[in-house]
């Protein structure tokens, strides 16, 4: 049964770790990461709980397939209260980290309470202390790394942390691992921050050797890692072309969000595509992509590894930032670019680049520039507020507000609270591009009508990973349907959700679903830990996490209202494109959403769902 069986609990008040058995009866319910750690967040946290108090908790989870041979097996979660939202956050990790922690012997570190100094988490196999931050403090996500490696001696040590942006109470803050693998939205680096807690630092050397069968294992985990191989996107498309493979595609559909969603194409798409990144610069012949990268167990590579163009303004002076980093993903290539029309390419990998080194969600923080940029066009605000002129398309305003932002000086604070508060503080506050105060993706819902509702009804805010119909309206996967239709949305985005939940709570990456579906993960998960664990089981396991999410959200005071979308998106048709004349119809979609999830009109979990559930 490939859960280690035992979690780590540390209270920061007292300054206590302690160990404890993992509960097997809420394993065999919610598996692991995602599903089992909200389960523990949920059962011991006030849903009321202000999520930046010391009464708030926050969770570091592996599944049962993290740290095993199926592909993709590095994921981790971290489970929280988000300060962004109020709503229940869930922020999902790649790289090296999560599979490190599992190799210790540990399914989930909880942290309760808040350190009255800066401290770091130390875990070594079975040892698992606390120990002094201070000196760290005030430093960059990298600098800690670094600083960490040397301090134990240990090039091989795996460490998460934040960096300025965490503990200057960038609302979304993110956590980072591996120097640019990120527990990314919501602002789970945030609470982290507001702990006093400034890294956990993990070696583990045990493996993942408790497996049900291991022959069976073995056999279908080779079987479907061949599905991979040999499917278009996964195969090809992703290590070819990362996820910016996507740039010109949704560009073309008109469902590119541009200048804060005024429009749904940009002029300048290709400048800032998949394509322009592998080819050769006008000003040096040398390409910004310098190679791909995969993740812990991976057999995908998605990731980008790139280099800006040393003369580029934003980095001529700046020779620390010259090397070889993590490259722009579709999702921050967009928020950069096509949310404030800035189609340089140099200085989008300039403000990722501070994203991954201070930790930033780049999707909230360049969205957020959009509507800053929109509020300048409008003369609400000047150059004298902002520090520099900002129209729509200045990559030199972009540059400015990253640094402003990731160390909270002048208008980087007001930017680093998400655009929410800022368009609300100055008047505006439909100009925010967001749902439950988390900003969007790169998806306008005008051009691809299910992810309206799947923005509308995500339990953590806007987001494109808690289920990505895009992958059926604009990729045909599994099946294709209509962009531009609502008909049988409301089916699709459920069974999308609750698919996504069932990965991301088995230890593996979502990116995975663009060749598996749940019959492709079941028995790989039976063979590991059982036999339950049928197609059948894993569908309601899904089901049920999205549920008990869904539930906490109402307890904190969520209604049926916050399933909504900007003004902008209802009432303002799509300008260009094939969705030239339309508005998302979510009011259409919404109700029987409901109906298909077994809620009331209101939106909350009726009796007879709950017993189903066993809620």
């Amino acid at each position: 049964m490939s859960w280690a069986g035992k979690i780590l609990r540390v209270n920061l008040t007292d300054g206590t770790v302690k160990s404890e058995p993992l509960r097997m009866d809420w394993a065999k319910l919610y598996l692991g990461s995602r599903g089992l750690a909200t389960k523990y967040f949920v059962d011991e946290v006030d849903a009321q709980v202000d999520p930046l108090s010391a009464a708030n908790k926050i969770i570091w989870a592996t599944g049962p397939l993290t740290g095993t041979m199926a592909s993709t097996g590095g994921r981790y979660t971290v489970v929280t209260k988000g300060p962004l939202t109020g709503a229940i956050a869930c922020s999902n990790s790649g790289g090296y980290w999560g599979a490190e922690l599992k190799c210790a012997g540990w399914d989930m570190v909880i942290f309760e309470g808040a350190s009255p100094k800066p401290v770091y988490l130390y875990v070594n196999d079975d040892v698992a202390e606390l120990r002094d931050a201070s000196a760290l403090w005030g430093h960059s996500v990298w600098e800690t790394e670094e600083t960490l490696k040397k301090l134990h001696q240990d090039p091989l040590l795996r460490i998460s942390s934040i960096g300025l942006a965490g503990e200057n109470g960038v609302l979304f803050a993110a956590v980072v691992n591996d120097l640019h693998r990120a527990a990314g939205r919501s602002g789970v680096g945030a609470v982290m921050g507001s702990k006093n807690l400034k890294a956990v630092a993990v070696r583990g050397t045990k493996g993942v050797g408790n497996i049900a069968n291991p022959m069976e294992f073995m056999k279908v985990t080779a079987e479907k890692k061949k599905i991979l191989a040999e499917n278009g996107v996964t195969g090809q498309g992703l290590p070819a072309y990362g996820t910016q493979v996507l740039m010109n595609v949704i560009n073309e559909i008109g469902a590119l969000p541009t200048r804060n969603h005024r429009d749904v194409q940009f002029e300048g798409a290709k400048d800032i595509s998949a394509e322009a990144m592998a080819a050769p610069r006008a000003s040096d012949g040398k390409k910004h992509l310098v190679t791909n990268q995969a993740c812990f167990g991976c057999t995908i590579a998605c990731g980008r590894i790139s280099k800006i163009d040393k003369t580029h303004f934003t980095v001529e002076n700046k020779p620390q930032y010259w090397g070889a980093s993590g490259g722009l993903e579709y999702e921050a290539a967009w928020a950069l670019g096509a949310a404030n029309g800035v189609n340089d390419l140099e200085a989008l990998q300039y403000a990722n680049v501070l994203c991954n080194e201070q930790g930033m969600d780049p999707i909230s923080f360049g969205a957020t520039i959009g509507a800053v940029m929109e509020l300048f066009d409008m003369g609400v605000l000047t150059k004298e507020q902002l520090g520099v002129e900002a129209p729509f398309g200045s990559a030199q305003a972009l540059a400015q507000f990253a640094e402003m932002t990731a160390r909270g000086e002048g208008f980087g604070k007001e930017i680093g609270q998400g655009s929410k508060r800022l368009t609300a503080k100055y008047g505006h506050p439909d100009l925010s591009m967001s749902v439950k105060g988390q900003e969007f993706p790169a998806y306008d819902s005008r051009g691809i009508q299910g992810m309206g509702l799947a923005y509308a009804t995500s339990n953590r805010g806007a987001c494109h990973l808690r289920g990505y119909t895009v992958a059926s309206e604009v990729l045909g996967i599994p099946v294709k349907t209509d962009p531009l239709s609502a008909e049988g949305k409301p089916e699709l985005v459920k069974a999308f959700q609750d698919a996504t939940a069932a990965f991301d709570s088995a230890g593996i990456c979502i990116f995975t679903s663009f060749a598996w579906t749940l019959a492709d993960v079941a028995p790989q998960v039976a063979a590991a830990c059982g036999d339950e664990f049928t197609l059948e089981n894993m569908e309601k396991i899904g089901e049920r996490i999205w549920n008990m999410e869904r539930d906490f959200n109402n307890r904190a005071g969520f209604t049926a209202k916050d399933d909504s979308l900007p003004p902008r998106l209802l009432n303002e048709p799509a300008k260009t494109g094939p969705a030239k004349g339309l508005v998302n119809k979510l009011p259409e979609m919404l109700p029987k959403y409901y109906a298909a999830r077994g809620w009331t009109p209101e939106g909350e979990l009726t009796e007879q769902t709950r017993t189903r559930l066993g809620l």
